[in-house]
């Protein structure tokens, strides 16, 4: 059977491009959602021991 790489790619894409035939480019897709920014978090100061001068 001496298949040409044509027919293949033709069958591969046939379904692309009827769907984009129907829907339109660029596909009407929602956006994907933004993620929420990170809650900053604070680092503990280093407490130095507080020395009396007397």
């Amino acid at each position: 059977m001496n298949l040409h790489w044509k027919r293949p790619l033709l069958y591969c894409l046939l379904p692309v491009l009827v769907f984009l035939a129907f829907v339109g480019f660029p596909p009407p897709f929602a956006p994907p959602r933004s993620t929420k920014p990170t809650q900053e978090h604070s680092v503990p100061a280093d407490r130095k021991p507080e020395t009396k001068h007397s």
